[in-house]
């Protein structure tokens, strides 16, 4: 049993991954304040709470975009579980071909999702992430990353909406029940949800074009679940595929 950690900008997902079947997924935000004692106290409640035998954990590794809190996390992990995490960072092992001219800059996240992605579904594709940031990156026919492109998240550009205007208020994340709208919060609701929807297909579209050929796409992230199923390109939604592709890395590196 494998514990997998996909740390992001607002929440930690804590999985428990064996032979690619999700065991358990846990959510907790990602704050910069908590120590490493502290994230161990919350790691060691998810697993009381779950009734999780700690002693059966064989593995861990993380995914982080947050570099301050990564030790932390590792040291919160290792007083839980005994285990030293593997970190996704240069070196690893992944399954991909990376053409970057710094491939240290590209965020781990990307990195996990377009190896699960390939290993799971195949190349080329096209993977969608939505949290913080919506990101979308290519992986070629030769199984090699090549990039993409990053977009402001849906709750941001929900957040300026209510922030950044006078009259405008917060509202919640959910599709009206039609496009055009005259009051103004259903009005919010379709630009964020059919809006969101219309650039995926939009990004998909132009990378596709870019490639010279039709790709797979997958979408992953909290997000998606709600965006996606308004889109009209064939996307593959994979709620786990982060916790998959840690938990292939992972396997790939203990050869």
């Amino acid at each position: 049993m494998l514990l997998a950690v996909d740390m992001g900008n607002t929440n930690i997902e804590f999985g428990l991954v064996e032979n690619g079947k999700i065991l358990l997924s846990e959510r907790v935000s990602t704050d910069l304040n908590k120590t490493e004692t502290e994230y161990a106290v919350l790691l060691h409640n998810i697993f009381e709470i779950r009734g999780i035998d700690e002693t059966k954990i064989e593995g861990a590794i993380i995914s982080s975009v947050v570099p301050p809190l990564t030790h932390y996390l590792r040291e919160a992990i290792k007083k839980v579980t005994g285990i030293t995490a593997l970190i996704i960072e240069p070196g690893i092992k992944t399954g991909l071909k990376i053409k970057a001219e710094d491939p240290k800059a590209i965020g781990a996240d990307l990195i996990v999702g377009s190896a699960g992605a390939l290993e799971l579904y195949g190349a080329p594709c096209l993977i969608i992430d939505m949290g913080t940031a919506t990101t979308v990156v290519a992986v070629d026919k030769s199984g090699t990353f090549l990039g993409g492109a990053v977009i402001p998240g849906v709750m941001l550009s929900l957040k300026a909406l209510g922030t950044g205007t006078s009259q405008l208020p917060m509202i919640s994340l959910e599709a009206p029940k039609k496009v055009i709208n005259a009051e103004t919060i259903p009005a919010m609701q379709s630009g964020i949800v059919f809006g969101q929807a219309s650039l995926l297909d939009g990004m998909i579209e132009r990378m596709q074009k870019e490639l010279g050929y039709n790709t797979k796409v997958v979408a992953t992230g909290g997000l998606a679940r709600v965006i996606v199923p308004y889109c009209k390109s064939d996307i593959t939604l994979d709620n786990d595929l982060m916790l998959k592709g840690l938990e292939i890395i992972y396997r790939k590196n203990k050869k």
